[in-house]
């Protein structure tokens, strides 16, 4: 081997390593880019949540004779099944429309709504839905499910529904005892999250959000949510 052929070696390993290195500089920073990026993402959807008031709380029982679904208020004159994914934006859209009918309907005890936290559409819908469930045994289930739809990504599995955030949202609204962030942490509503999951094939729900009024699938007219012609349907019974 010259001396020649082991320079050009040399110089070769070199800008081997060289290339190696601005790689690897390239796919860190994009790293701490992305996770700076998600952060701030997280930390302007948690804005949208500050100075919000707690509601009274609210007591709930899991029915395992209607898809193990949280029933709020039993014994009204009307009864409301909604069936949502946390991550459906859709869902997002229902509640934007006509949650705040819901939940007046539920505190003025003039329905009766069974609540199924679907979570088919990954593992961020499976840790949202325990953590919907942990704020259910606060009495708070109607508060924190508003105030997941209020931060809800624009795409689902972006990574925000995590338990350090959903304790977050927790903590934003004022659920801070320790017994929801220990159940938010252990994943302790699992087998209830996959019940309800599992119930879906026995009510023929295909999809979210599906509403039953009374038992009976609500199909809407219009092209949108409307609450008028929602709250008209339920008024019928």
């Amino acid at each position: 081997m010259t001396k020649q052929t082991k320079a050009t070696k040399s110089a070769d390993n070199t800008t081997r390593w060289l290339v190696i290195g601005m790689v690897a500089l390239v796919v860190i920073t994009g790293v701490i880019f992305s996770l700076i990026s998600s952060n701030t993402k997280a930390n302007e959807s948690f804005t949208a949540l500050k100075g919000y008031s707690l509601g009274e709380p609210v007591s709930a029982t899991v029915d395992p004779a209607q898809g193990s679904g949280l029933v709020v208020n039993p014994g009204a004159p009307v009864k409301i099944d909604l069936w949502e994914d946390p991550q459906c934006p859709i869902c997002r859209v229902f509640e934007e429309a006509n949650g705040a009918y819901i939940d007046d309907l539920v505190r003025t005890k003039k329905a009766t709504v069974v609540y199924h936290v679907l979570s088919f559409l990954g593992d961020e819908s499976v840790r949202a839905a325990n953590a919907a469930m942990c704020a259910a045994d606060e009495g708070h289930y109607l508060d924190f499910h508003k105030a997941m739809y209020i931060v809800q990504p624009a795409l689902e599995n972006s990574g925000f529904f995590t338990g350090p955030n959903l304790i977050k949202i927790g903590d934003y609204i004022g659920i801070k005892s320790a017994s929801f962030k220990d159940c938010v942490t252990k994943g302790s509503k699992a087998q209830l999250v996959q019940a309800q999951e599992n119930a879906m094939s026995k009510y023929k729900v295909t999809g979210t959000p599906t509403v039953f009024i009374n038992d009976k699938l609500w199909v809407r007219k219009s092209s949108s949510f409307d609450l008028a012609e929602f709250r008209l349907a339920v008024e019928a019974g």
